[in-house]
């Protein structure tokens, strides 16, 4: 979408993307036929503490046999609403609606039809001290109790699944599973909402995806209704760069737009730092006693929870050794292996439709053979797209247990070297530039309001000729190197200031005699592509502790080090391997002032330039570790 003329519009696209119940069908004429084969019920499922959750079912006619049921809980509406009115497409994928399935969609509390109060990733309570104790979890089992007891012709089993929102509610799902829960799949599964998924990364507030969002999201919702609130504001540019610049400092959303009516920008706001209101909202803490069966699904190009899907599966895997826990990921942006069909991305072609390959080759038999016993060739423990390359590769671990850490190290006259450089005075050995507030490094090279869903992807070199950029980049490589993990970016820098924020990075970089496209209607030039493989900012003020920043001191050389989402993908031979190193990301990422102050309270006059230096002497000089195959 490359406006914010309607921010509802933005917001209801986010709810169809997260519910996904549309699925894009092989031809009109091939299209499964939802109200000919089921018929559609609607029940208000009583809860423990006595609050009734709106809830749609979709019953197969045929009852000669029994089916598994499929279980989806959103805060984005489970419309159409009437039992008259039935969705176009049902279920993960056309092909559990072909094959026979009990499909329920969940209102959770506080949205929509359903009664009770709504809470923002509301915390889970581990220890429950009576029956109107609840969370997302209670809501869930109490919902499957209610199911296996009052809708005909089940087989007993049951599956979740859900992408970004209603992934969370799937782990949620999770602890302290209903004895029927068999299967679950958490899809772009909120784990954090301050480390890395959504509104913040690594202490930066990615700007124009929040304020955006929560415009409508936000709103408070005075009585049950099928209608998504209006947008509290409609911003009268289509530029993102010259909106959020011109709105200033943070608390100037409130005077602006949002003017008091969003309760949760206001906690935003209020929790700077990574306190309790933050911890308890930390899914991964919580991912003891698993039972189900779990696959969790991303895309390594997914602007909004990459982080989750990673940290989802690393918490399962480690506290609950030996049970049935499969990570799959692909070259996907938020959302896009149940939508669309996946060879290409941005200006980048996959060779093959791998989110049409997901959904019946690897989804569509994990349902099967866990609620069905149609079980064929066993998943393996990490099914991955590595791009690059563009193949599916499957491991019995994630990371590869035969990765092994390498590092590429700043150089002299920008090169990227694979050997330490040698030690020199920390007084030559450095790269410097002037990071101005006001004229901050943009994230994309066109005009869009809002975080673009294919920013992660996308051609560098925009940003790779301004003088507030450093770039680093290795020779042409002798032979393929195959990036299989995390990124951790180590760098020694200071500043004037008394804070900062440093981004890095890294980029695959096309040789110059690469084809373009054929056909070519964007008119894509290919050859020096400056494909982005993995980009994060840090704010440095976290350094040390996310509950406890700390100002940099100016001028003094300071250690800023932190870990990127892993990468699978293959640089090949031929192709360069770049560093680009910068202070602003916008407005993707809010601005620093560069002064310590509690940005969430700064004021315009609180902005001022800084030089930054990034040094680079010897093995302690600034460089990148990356997970790589032999």
């Amino acid at each position: 979408m490359n406006s914010f003329t309607s921010i509802s519009a933005r917001v209801a696209l986010f709810a169809c993307l997260s519910l996904f119940v549309f699925v894009c069908p092989a031809s009109a004429q091939d299209k499964f036929d939802v109200r000919a084969n089921y018929q559609k019920r609607e029940f208000r499922i009583p809860v423990r503490d006595g609050v009734k959750l709106f809830t749609s079912v979709y019953l197969p006619k045929d009852t000669s046999r029994t089916y598994p049921i499929m279980f989806l809980r959103t805060p984005y509406t489970v419309s159409p609403y009437g039992e008259d009115k039935y969705k176009e497409s049902i279920g993960p994928s056309e092909h559990f609606a072909r094959e026979g399935y009990i499909f329920v969609y969940q209102d959770v509390r506080g949205k929509f039809l359903s009664e009770g109060d709504y809470v923002n990733v509301r915390p889970h309570k581990p220890h429950k001290s009576g029956a109107t104790d609840i969370d997302e979890s209670t809501d869930t089992y109490d919902t499957i109790e209610w199911l296996v007891k009052n809708i005909p012709n089940h087989n007993g089993r049951v599956g979740m699944w859900g992408i970004s929102y209603p992934g969370f509610y799937t782990s949620m799902g999770l602890l302290g599973a209903h004895p029927a829960l068999k299967a679950a799949s958490p899809q772009a599964p909120i784990a954090d909402w301050f480390i890395g998924d959504d509104w913040h990364h690594n202490g930066t507030l990615f700007l124009a995806h929040t304020l955006s969002f929560f415009a409508s999201f936000g709103l408070p919702r005075p009585q049950p209704t099928t209608e998504w609130s209006p947008p509290v504001f409609k911003p009268a540019t289509p530029d993102g760069y010259k909106f959020f610049l011109e709105m200033g400092a943070l608390p100037n959303a409130n005077a602006k737009y949002y003017k008091e009516q969003i309760a949760f920008w206001n906690e935003l706001m209020a929790h700077p730092n990574y306190d309790d209101y933050w911890k308890a909202r930390n899914v991964p803490q919580h991912l003891n006693n698993i039972r189900p069966a779990v696959m969790t699904v991303g895309g390594w190009f997914d602007a909004e929870d990459l982080y989750g899907a990673l940290k989802t599966y690393e918490a399962i895997e480690r506290k609950n050794p030996g049970i049935s826990n499969t990570l799959v990921m692909g070259p996907w942006l938020h959302g896009g292996w149940a939508r669309m069909e996946g060879d290409t991305l941005g200006d980048i072609n996959f060779g093959e439709k791998t989110a049409v390959f997901y959904r019946e080759k690897i989804e569509f038999p994990f349902f099967q053979c866990v609620l069905k016993d149609k079980c064929g060739e066993r998943l393996p423990e990490a099914y991955v797209f590595e791009t690059g390359s563009n193949r599916w590769r499957k491991f019995d671990s994630w990371p590869p247990k035969g990765a092994r850490e390498t590092s590429v190290y700043l150089d002299a006259n920008g090169r990227l070297s694979f050997n330490a450089p040698a030690a020199a005075p920390a007084a030559r050995a450095f790269d410097e530039y002037v990071s101005d507030p006001w004229r901050p490094v943009p994230h994309i090279n066109h005009i869009d309001l809002g975080m673009t869903g294919d920013y992660m992807i996308q051609d560098q070199r925009f940003a790779s000729r301004r003088p507030d950029v450093l770039v680093y980049q290795t020779e042409p490589l002798a032979r393929d190197i195959t990036l299989a993990g995390p990124v951790t970016a180590s760098l020694t820098v200071s500043t004037t200031g008394t804070d900062s924020d440093f981004v890095v990075k890294l980029i695959d970089v096309f040789p110059d005699n690469t084809p373009d496209p054929d056909p070519n209607p964007k008119r894509v030039r290919m050859g020096g592509y400056q494909m982005l493989v993995r980009g994060e900012p840090m704010r440095a003020r976290f350094r040390n502790s996310w509950e406890r920043p700390e100002a940099l001191t100016p001028n003094q050389p300071t250690k800023v080090e932190f870990v990127m989402p892993d990468a699978s993908h293959t640089f090949r031979k031929g192709h360069r391997i770049m560093v680009q190193v910068q202070s602003s990301w916008f407005p993707l990422v809010d601005r620093n002032p560069q002064k310590f102050v509690n940005i969430y309270q700064a004021r315009d006059s609180d902005f001022q330039k800084a030089t930054q230096r990034v040094y680079r002497a010897g093995r302690t000089g600034s460089h990148l570790k990356l997970t790589v195959l032999p």
